[in-house]
């Protein structure tokens, strides 16, 4: 009785998440005549794509009840430090390996951090979010300015901006990859059944056996070579290495997990609940712009579509 509950639960947030959609799709259909050009729709997808990739793992991190505020810190350090690595000559495909081989270090710091050394998870990954910023600026500045465009080798964005098919960008391709492989992992898979049985209790998962500390360094691993992947495709695709690049990305991460259905408490959630809240948040943003809405009226409407996601949540679980 209480799994076909939590079905009917889940059921109702998508299709309230389904209609959000819509109606902000048919909205900015009639405000704006470019909305539904083909080209559009795919920036749309290309400013999404990172958010996606990252946030994949970003779900199910929060299922067991944690978070990373360090995401868009680490996606600048990898992107940055591809970009020095590059001019200083080590080939691009090392250079790819090392920079995300680092982003799961940071990964496992946070992991270590929050999972053995009990620390807070939000002053955890926050002091990883300063340091690996830090980082990212230093490295800069090592190179002798505020960014690292000149001097980068012919090849540098031969990869990012790589095209299946001559009209498919890469990072689209890797988006839906990535997309498939968390839907397998969180239905089909030990790590994603431990997630949930975290988030849902944690002592009882101690009790049971679960390698709890292991988990949570496990998927704070994932987190960071997602996050690290997509600083390598984003500088790629881009041509030049800036340390300020996704400041903020994080919160965007949050918004879109929280809106799609994840508690931030843990124990419920799902990938494709995610995809619904980034595509809510992206199309909204998108739309915006095409109305030549300030920024800082697109940071209000951000969060308050964080509130709304958040009240509904819990009035959709008082009903369940």
């Amino acid at each position: 009785m209480g799994a076909t509950s939590k079905s009917i639960q889940v059921d109702r947030q998508k299709i309230v998440l389904l209609s959000i959609l819509a109606a902000i799709v048919a909205v900015m259909s009639f405000l704006s005549p470019k909305f539904l050009h083909i080209s559009n729709f795919q920036n749309i997808l290309l400013q999404l794509a990172p958010l996606i990739i990252i946030a994949s793992a970003a779900n199910l991190l929060m299922i067991t009840g944690n978070f990373d505020l360090s995401i868009g810190s680490v996606l600048a350090f990898s992107a940055i430090t591809h970009a020095f690595l590059s001019k200083q000559g080590v080939p691009i495909w090392l250079s790819i390996i090392v920079c995300c081989v680092l982003a799961v270090c940071w990964g496992i710091s946070n992991g270590i951090m929050v999972g053995i050394l009990n620390v807070n998870p939000v002053i955890a990954t926050m002091g990883t979010m300063y340091a690996s910023r830090g980082f990212a600026f230093l490295i800069a500045r090592w190179d002798g300015g505020a960014n690292i465009s000149a001097g980068l080798p012919a090849d540098f964005s031969d990869f990012g901006r790589t095209n299946l098919f001559g009209f498919l960008p890469i990072i689209i391709v890797f988006m839906v990859a990535v997309v498939a492989v968390f839907i397998f992992v969180e239905k089909k898979t030990v790590l994603g059944r431990y997630s949930f049985a975290i988030g849902g209790n944690r002592r009882a998962s101690v009790l049971s056996g679960i390698n709890v500390p292991g988990v949570t360094i496990a998927l704070y691993s994932l987190v960071g070579l997602l996050a690290g992947f997509c600083g390598v495709v984003q500088v790629s695709r881009v041509g030049s290495g800036f340390p300020n690049i996704a400041e903020g990305m994080e919160f965007d991460v949050v918004v879109a997990i929280v809106l799609g259905g994840t508690s931030m408490l843990g124990g419920s959630g799902s990938t494709a609940g995610m995809i619904l809240g980034a595509f809510i948040v992206g199309i909204a943003a998108n739309g915006l712009n095409l109305l030549n809405v300030p920024y800082f009226y697109q940071t209000i409407t951000k969060g308050l579509l964080l509130i709304i996601s958040v009240f509904t949540d819990q009035a959709i679980r008082r009903r369940g």
